[in-house]
């Protein structure tokens, strides 16, 4: 992203930075060159508007075909043909508004005529070349300093709403409702069933201890996710009793396979909020998970509701979709039917 005035600003800065040079041509060839004349004149006028154009057209071309973009030594590969370019071509001007200003007495040299012997054009090109080099490292330079405090900002700013997302899924893990029912339910076991209430304890404490000790990039392993998704499960069933049957298919052999933490627990809230707890007869919870090709896929499936959206804009499935970016996983929801299906396919 470049800022709206860099254009601008850059015009007015190689503005100035060739009529310095120009002033300084023509101190130079007074000081040491035999005093000023019409033709040195000429030629620091010509040479700088010519070094002006070629750098305002290279800088734009650079930033335009982004040049930026491409490894160092093409940039400076790059760079260094339009220098070479740029320097040809402002000495081909010089050559051809000098030559016949000369030949036409319009303007004035000592000696008379100009030098164009091999030797002192080499010199004029490389003399020429330096200058622009010097130019173009000044404004590549800035140009690099300022696309690299961009793409600081950009990190930031991208680091920020990533913690954002993460304290909202944390707050997503956490489900005050679901907390809430399970201690109103709790304190219900208590004279009930003591020992059904003494387990309910364990299981909560477990769900809790697990959703605040993995962080936003932990991977854990399919088996303990599907422990912690036993524990919530049974929580919830002492909520809807009747209302969630649950269905788990888990073959042998994934349960080593690995996803982010809590992915799973965040698609079976998702089914019981979306699915049971809107439908009023509730529902069958089935999840089903197998290991195909080094890809871990899991299925979790649910009534629908009496509402039905499969976008997915909750917080803890776009909290799932980030964990899954640059990872290659996938996740998508599909209907089926009378029925949703929360499809997460996580690469090993």
């Amino acid at each position: 992203m470049y800022e709206p005035n860099s254009p601008l600003r850059f015009w007015l800065l190689n503005t100035v930075a060739w009529s310095v040079y120009a002033l300084l041509s023509l101190l130079v060839m007074r000081q040491f060159a035999g005093g000023s004349s019409s033709g040195a004149t000429l030629i620091s006028m010509v040479l700088a508007l010519a070094l002006w154009l070629a750098s305002g057209v290279l800088r734009s071309r650079a930033v335009r075909r982004h040049w930026w973009d491409d490894p160092v030594p093409l940039l400076l590969l790059k760079l260094a043909a339009g220098v070479v370019i740029g320097t040809t071509l402002a000495q081909l001007a010089v050559a051809g508004v000098l030559v016949p200003a000369l030949a036409n007495g319009w303007v004035q040299l000592p000696g008379g005529k100009a030098d164009y012997r091999p030797g002192a054009t080499l010199v004029y090109w490389f003399n020429t070349s330096i200058v622009l080099t010097l130019w173009i490292g000044v404004w590549g330079g800035l140009h690099s300093m300022r696309r690299a405090r961009q793409a600081q900002l950009a990190r930031l700013r991208a680091e920020a709403a990533r913690s954002t997302l993460e304290r909202d899924a944390l707050r997503a893990r956490l489900n005050p409702h679901f907390v809430f029912n399970a201690l109103n339910n709790l304190r219900a076991l208590i004279h009930e069933d003591p020992e059904r209430a003494r387990e309910m304890v364990s299981r909560l404490s477990r769900t809790l201890r697990h959703a605040l000790e993995h962080g936003g990039a932990d991977r854990v392993a399919l088996d303990e996710e599907l422990a912690v998704v036993r524990d919530y499960l049974a929580i919830e069933a002492v909520h809807y009793e009747q209302r969630l049957r649950v269905v788990m298919e888990t073959p042998p052999g994934c349960g080593s396979a690995r996803l982010p933490a809590m992915a799973l627990q965040l698609l079976v809230e998702n089914a019981i909020k979306h699915g049971i707890a809107v439908s009023p007869a509730g529902g069958e919870l089935r999840i089903a998970t197998r290991l195909q090709d080094d890809v871990l896929h899991v299925c979790v499936e649910n009534p629908l509701g009496v509402s039905v959206d499969t976008a997915g804009h909750g917080v803890g499935l776009a909290y799932l979709r980030a964990q899954l970016d640059g990872t290659a996983g996938r996740f998508a929801l599909r209907r089926q039917g009378d029925r949703m299906q929360a499809l997460l396919e996580v690469p090993q």
